[in-house]
């Protein structure tokens, strides 16, 4: 019988790792000192991400505990987890057996002093994240549920990985990792060559090719140990203190959580190379690993953190360290209160591309050119999926998950097991069963299942009308706004989404269904507009994408959001066709809003005219962010 061969990532030496030093450091600087928080790691599929995650493991001390000594555990946690098996849950077991409530620990239990590795951690659901997070953060586990209270410690490393093509993690999220590293494979054919030397190597002799290593791995181990040992000893003057919070004041971080970290990993640097206080460099280190991520205040930010800003900010954070040394705080100057911000992104440029009677307000487009500005944009009422549905979780409409909170229990099976409603109903036919003592006497007739509710997302199919009507600079500016905040939301609700935009003799899916919504945003910028309006071709297209995605994964519902002024162009009759493709898309049981572009004293309501066809909700343009929008898909349905 064939044996299955294992992973190879583990056992692959840490040393042994070609490049990625800077997501080496970070993995040991955790290491070092877990109160960092952890380490994100973004990039492209194939960059080693999980190997050297993976091979970290071996490098960490081993655990004392009241079974002994053991090596440190790399514990994965997979996407589809539930919170019972993370947080751990009462112990069916011994309620069943002895009466008695017990606490069965989870994952986040048998992480302790190890690894915790969520691979794919943007495809999480949000609630499970900040679980991690807290306990990343804390130290420890608190758990009250199902009558039960109860605290464990919790320190471990905790690493994520993730693709950003598939779908950003959001700002709040990103916020509580520690910190932040991208990596991208090498572009030099001789390391690729070298990568991929090492990694046929260890496939053919795993045993041999990790022998080859050991001894600088051992080394490593070593001086994570005495790192440890000397961080408590590490000084962190008031010199370097201000450094940090000159330089995180710098970059306009939200809260104080950033320059915690810093210190801390400034703190862990020092450490790692042996020396008893921080200094500049290591303040500077620990910038570019907590800093970047904690920029992106805007899921559509791109991350990263630019050199000479940082060299910039450093340099004005070195100066204001020697004269906060020099000078007693009582002698510092305050801003005083009305005075104009500095340049830091937040002043208002009375010429700057918000101000509608700015160089250009109102000048028409010509037929072919990119959409441009992306005009002013705001929060948009939550647009929802009528009925309740039971796909991916996320955030915008009602649905039935095996994640979410259990609202009821239920007769039914398949739900899951609610465990309060089977004891409940248990107990009350102990007496009939002749039970006095020991253990409670169950029967299949107790079982109840766990009826729950929670928010899952959804497809959202943009169809854009970018014909010649639409092209006005001021009405494309306020479109494109639109589109942007849509998005936005999109991206907040954990929805995938598709973007069609409609002009001259065609529609164009410029962007396929998926969750990187940020990649819309780039494509909408490069946007066409001008020509004809050929919005049947529009309807049919947003079908046909709807209904093969209903293949790939049936419980996703989808939401077609068409923003457009219903003026029908693109061939003979083409208002007729696009009323009628409109009612096929109705046909197809998908949900759908019409958002009225159409401006001027006069109106004809095509858009209206259109929205009724589609049986769906409508909204004009300029009430999108109105408090009535909340319910328009609802009422519709």
């Amino acid at each position: 019988m064939d044996q299955v061969r294992p992973d190879f990532s583990w056992g692959f030496p840490f040393s042994a790792v070609v490049g990625q030093d800077r997501l080496r450091l970070a993995l040991i600087l955790c290491a070092v000192h877990p109160g960092i928080g952890g380490v994100l790691v973004r990039g492209e599929k194939g960059t080693a991400k999980s190997t050297v995650v993976r091979a970290l493991t071996a490098l960490l001390p081993a655990v004392h505990d009241e079974n002994g000594t053991r090596p440190a555990r790399l514990i994965e946690l997979p996407v589809g987890a539930t919170e019972d098996r993370v947080v751990g849950s009462l112990d069916l077991e011994k309620v069943l057996r002895d009466g008695e409530r017990a606490f069965q620990p989870g994952l986040l239990s048998a992480a302790h002093q190890g690894v915790l590795y969520v691979d794919e951690v943007n495809l999480l659901h949000d609630h499970l994240v900040d679980v991690l997070l807290d306990a990343a953060a804390m130290g420890r586990v608190h758990i009250e549920r199902d009558g039960i209270s109860h605290s464990h410690a919790a320190r471990f490393v905790l690493v994520g990985t993730m693709n950003p093509e598939e779908g950003e993690l959001r700002p709040q999220l990103l916020d509580r990792f520690g910190l932040a590293v991208d990596v991208a494979a090498s572009r030099e054919v001789d390391v690729r060559m070298e990568v991929v030397r090492r990694r046929l190597d260890f496939e053919r002799d795993p045993a041999r090719f990790a022998e080859r290593y050991a001894e600088q791995d051992a080394a490593l181990a070593a001086a994570i140990l005495e790192a440890r040992d000397r961080l408590d000893s590490v000084e962190l003057d008031d010199v370097e203190l201000r450094r940090i919070s000159s330089l995180c004041a710098s970059f306009d971080v939200d809260g104080m959580r950033a320059d915690l970290v810093l210190a801390r990993t400034a703190t862990a640097h020092a450490a790692w190379r042996g020396a008893g206080a921080v200094t500049a460099e290591d303040v500077r280190v620990a910038a570019e690993l907590t800093l970047p991520h904690r920029r992106r205040r805007d899921p559509f930010d791109e991350p990263g953190l630019d050199e000479q800003q940082l060299d910039d900010a450093l340099r004005h954070a070195d100066e204001d360290a020697r004269s906060g040394a020099e000078e007693p705080p009582e002698q510092e100057q305050e801003t005083p209160p009305g005075t104009p911000p500095g340049p830091d992104g937040r002043d208002t440029d009375p010429e700057g591309p918000d101000d509608p009677d700015g160089p250009g307000g109102g000048a028409p487009a010509p037929p072919e050119r990119p959409a441009g500005p992306t005009g002013t944009q705001f929060t948009t009422k939550l647009l929802e999926v009528p009925g309740v549905g039971e796909g991916a979780p996320g955030r915008r409409s009602r649905s039935r998950s095996s994640r979410g909170r259990a609202v009821r229990s239920t007769t039914e099976q398949g739900h899951g097991l609610h465990l309060v409603g089977t004891l409940f109903a248990a107990a009350e036919r102990q007496v009939a069963r002749g039970r006095s003592a020991g253990r409670m006497i169950l029967d299949s007739a107790d079982l109840r299942g766990a009826i729950r509710e929670g928010r899952e997302g959804n497809l959202v199919v943009f169809v854009v009308d970018a014909s010649g009507s639409m092209a006005a600079r001021d009405r494309l500016s306020a479109v494109t706004g639109a589109v942007v905040s849509l998005l936005r939301d999109a991206y907040q609700r954990r929805d995938k989404v598709a973007v069609i935009t409609v002009r001259g003799r065609a529609a164009e899916l410029v962007l396929p269904p998926t969750s990187s919504v940020d990649i819309a945003v780039r494509r909408l910028r490069g946007m066409k507009t001008g020509g004809k309006s050929p919005l049947a071709e529009g309807f049919l297209r947003a079908r046909e994408v709807v209904l093969r995605e209903r293949l790939r994964d049936p419980q996703r519902r989808a939401l077609v959001v068409a923003l457009t002024d219903g003026r029908a162009t693109g061939g003979k009759d083409a208002l007729h066709r696009a009323k009628v493709a409109a009612g096929l898309l109705a046909d197809s049981s998908v949900a759908s809003v019409v958002v009225d572009c159409e401006t001027g004293m006069v109106r004809l309501g095509l858009a209206a005219e259109l929205a009724r066809r589609l049986r769906g909700g409508y909204v004009r343009l300029g009430e999108l962010s109105a408090q009535q929008v909340a319910g328009v898909v609802r009422a519709a349905a």
